[in-house]
């Protein structure tokens, strides 16, 4: 929870929320998206970018519509929903794009929390949905609590293992904060580092740390061609690769989609992804009033930002602050891409006749 910085090399252009928004929403119609489809999609594209997370950005768009042109990626399928008790439901995503799937599960589990305090939803035939705080997001916007688990592509050994079999699966939840303060947002992955900011690095030509993944003759790199190539490393060891199996465990085998190894990520060609999600909303008010809850989260965060903290750190941040903080400055400021980022976008563009992106002066 201590600041860290890196900083990239490549002189940005700015975007703002509005353009980002337009373009990915125009880009996605043109592609065969119906319109309410696109919106959900570009929203949550453009959300990870005002949050920083600019690996599950709309810089993702490239390498989901050439699955789409691959027929990979059905641009017309509907997620459907089958209810199975009263807090329990299965989302069939029929290889549509994931964030749909996962947009429709959070909904039902919302709606299932509503009356019975909890609702629990298994996703199946998915794909990649992005950044999960956005769906953790769409749950605090109901005044409700979550647990967001999705299973991926290989990229992780398993401890002891030197080949690519569970997915770099990111595990999220959050909670309302206090009223006007920060709300808790937890959303990460059980690796060193998430594999997109690998793919970030590499489309721009940046170097990587030495201690995030191993090249293909299992030696530690810096080159993010080669650590693609290879494998991520787990953090802490034992205990994420079993989060890694965790969320295999919860998103693959417990809602019939792909699993141990045989996910198909965003940059595969090789045939549909077959995701699998597991959703849990809770309302935070079945023990006392939200009023309450709200005024127990607000003395946590007191307390944890408030700490006494070590040599050489100036601040401590709860979980989701620096993110939730970015959004505020770059909805001021514009979203900073690269020059090679923008030209892959516009590229996209070209292709089916859309307007190209629009940047800040």
């Amino acid at each position: 929870m201590a600041t860290s910085s890196s900083h990239d090399q490549a002189p940005k252009i700015h975007v703002s929320q509005i353009s980002a928004l337009s373009f990915t929403q125009n880009l996605l119609e043109r592609n065969g998206v119906p319109p309410e489809n696109a919106t959900i999609i570009a929203r949550a594209l453009v959300l990870a970018d005002l949050r920083g997370v600019d690996t599950h950005g709309i810089n993702r768009l490239p390498a989901y519509l050439l699955r789409l042109r691959n027929g990979l990626l059905d641009p017309l399928a509907q997620p459907t929903l089958h209810q199975i008790t009263p807090v329990v439901a299965q989302v069939d995503g029929h290889n549509s794009f994931g964030f749909l799937s996962a947009h429709l599960g959070i909904e039902a589990g919302i709606e299932m929390a509503k009356t019975y305090g909890i609702g629990m939803v298994s996703v199946k035939h998915s794909n990649h949905f992005g950044m999960s705080a956005w769906i953790v997001q769409q749950a605090l916007d109901a005044d409700m609590m979550s647990l967001v688990f999705t299973n991926s592509s290989p990229a992780l050994p398993v401890w002891g293992g030197k080949e690519k079999l569970m997915g770099v699966s990111p595990i999220a939840c959050g909670a309302p904060g206090r009223e006007g303060g920060r709300d808790f947002i937890l959303d990460m992955a059980p690796s060193v580092a998430a594999r997109g900011k690998i793919h970030k690095a590499k489309r721009r030509g940046e170097k990587i740390p030495f201690d995030w993944a191993l090249d293909g003759d299992g030696e530690r790199t810096d080159d993010p061609a080669k650590a693609l190539e290879g494998v991520m490393l787990p953090m802490g060891g034992p205990k994420g690769s079993a989060l890694a199996v965790m969320m295999d465990v919860f998103s693959g085998v417990l809602s019939g989609s792909n699993f141990a190894g045989e996910v198909r990520g965003p940059y595969d060609e090789s045939g549909e992804a077959d995701v699998g999600h597991f959703f849990v909303v809770l309302r935070p008010d079945l023990f006392m009033d939200l009023e309450a809850f709200r005024e127990r989260m607000g003395i946590l965060y007191d307390r944890v930002v408030g700490c006494e903290r070590m040599k050489g750190v100036e601040r401590i941040y709860f979980p989701g602050e620096i993110e939730q903080a970015t959004h505020e400055e770059r909805l001021k400021t514009g979203i900073p891409y690269v020059e090679t980022e923008i030209g892959a976008l516009n590229k996209e563009a070209e292709l089916v006749g859309s307007k190209k992106i629009e940047v800040m002066p």
